[in-house]
């Protein structure tokens, strides 16, 4: 939700995609700004292009409206403020054609208009390794659990999505690492060596220590059985 500012440049780089997408899917979550203009402008020339609502402002409830309007075979969550490589896609669909790889995601490099945040972006590579070391050992040796989040741009087949429930509805932080528990059962989790590149405006907002402050002990405590309800208190919307 209010994305007015970001989408046009993130729907001008899926313009880019080669292949293009079947199908790209906004999924709003009750904005107050411009954005569903922005989206209905942009429907215009990009006919895949389809806006569908969610009854609250909740993203994990928003990325499940998505996926439930998708008709293709293959999901891709990405995020108004990241971008994505040209051949994103050829990625996406080569990694999933191994049928033991139930989800992936990229390297994501964080960056503003004039920065790029080296030493943030390097602890979200580090964390999608050693959060589920520390957290679920055993799905990290055994199944290839890897805890991915939001500005990595998740893919995963479509049918397993579903059949695993999708996100939680509801759950208002780490949505994106409850999915990859869920995911897990179906295939090994893989981090492509490929980069997007996602905004830094958190770190810009909060700042380079307690941007990555919070980071760690939001995972922390998620790790350890804490309240989603109560961790989302910690991490309040900067839009």
């Amino acid at each position: 939700m209010n994305e007015e500012d970001t989408l046009p440049r993130t729907l001008r780089l899926i313009r880019q995609l080669s292949p293009a997408p079947y199908e790209v899917i906004v999924a709003d979550g009750g904005s107050t700004d411009r954005t569903m203009e922005r989206v209905m402008a942009e429907q215009r020339t990009m006919p895949y292009l389809k806006l569908v609502q969610s009854e609250v402002a909740c993203r994990a409830t928003q990325m499940n409206r998505g996926a439930r309007a998708a008709t293709g075979d293959l999901l891709c969550f990405l995020h108004a403020d990241t971008s994505l490589p040209d051949d994103a896609l050829l990625v996406i669909r080569q990694t999933l054609a191994n049928p033991r790889t139930a989800a992936g995601g990229f390297i994501s490099l964080m960056r503003g208009p004039l920065r790029t945040c080296w030493l943030t972006s390097f602890h979200n590579y580090i964390k999608s390794y050693y959060a589920p070391l520390l957290f679920r050992p055993h799905l990290f040796f055994f199944k290839g659990a890897r805890l991915l989040f939001g500005d990595q741009v998740i893919f995963c087949r479509r049918d397993q999505f579903l059949a695993c429930g999708g996100y939680t509805d509801g759950l208002p932080i780490m949505e994106e690492a409850d999915l990859m528990l869920k995911l897990v059962q179906y295939g090994r989790i893989r981090q492509v060596n490929r980069v997007v590149e996602s905004s830094d405006r958190r770190v810009a907002k909060w700042g380079f220590w307690r941007a990555n402050a919070i980071y760690l002990y939001i995972g922390f405590l998620w790790g350890v059985g804490y309240s989603p309800e109560k961790l989302k208190r910690l991490y309040a919307d900067i839009r």
